[in-house]
């Protein structure tokens, strides 16, 4: 049976993304892109809004603002095109032009579920919000893990990332900070039934 990883990079405040910031908000170390070398083989799982904006970034178009990739920036999107992706929409057509991708117009949860029954390795959400909420909410994720970076971006702060999303009790099974200021923080979710009134 396969895993599910929710994985999400933040600021503190919980934002996804900012205007004006590069990716990681330019504050990546040494130690924590060794860690994201070291990390197992997965298929990542994405919605449309996730897979236009990466597989963007891998026809070499930089992120809003900048004028080009950082070299630690390219490598990480060259690692995701090796990658197995399965990308979920309705409004997406074959083919695909980034490789490695497998359009998925079904029903995102119940063909995670059977992936996830089926398979035995490791499937990681990336990016894609709202998919991630439905995922939690159907009670398929199996870890929860959340890289915070040391800013606030309360003044350009994009993409809140837990808007929307069911009351989670969450177990810490990891954690750990690289380069001296960035927080990674892994927990089993279990999402609590509202209490009827």
């Amino acid at each position: 049976m396969s895993e599910l990883l929710v994985d999400f990079i933040t600021s503190l405040d919980g934002n996804a993304s900012a205007e004006g910031w590069p990716g990681w908000w330019g504050l990546e170390g040494p130690e924590y892109l060794g860690w994201l070398g070291e990390q197992p083989e997965v298929t990542y799982l994405m919605g449309a809004n996730t897979y236009r904006q990466m597989s963007g970034f891998a026809a070499g178009e930089a992120p809003e603002g900048l004028d080009e990739f950082r070299a630690e920036e390219e490598a990480s999107v060259d690692e995701l095109t090796q990658a197995s992706k399965v990308v979920f929409s309705s409004s997406l057509e074959e083919p695909l032009t980034w490789a490695n991708s497998t359009l998925v117009h079904d029903d995102a949860v119940e063909t995670v579920r059977v992936m996830k029954e089926n398979g035995s390795g490791l499937l990681s959400t990336i990016g894609s919000l709202s998919l991630c909420r439905s995922l939690l909410g159907a009670g398929l994720v199996d870890r929860f893990r959340v890289v915070m970076f040391p800013v606030i971006t309360g003044a350009t702060g994009a993409e809140r990332i837990y808007d929307g999303y069911p009351d989670v009790a969450l177990e810490m099974i990891d954690h750990r900070t690289f380069d001296g200021r960035i927080q990674l923080v892994e927990y089993r979710p279990t999402v609590l039934v509202p209490r009827d009134t």
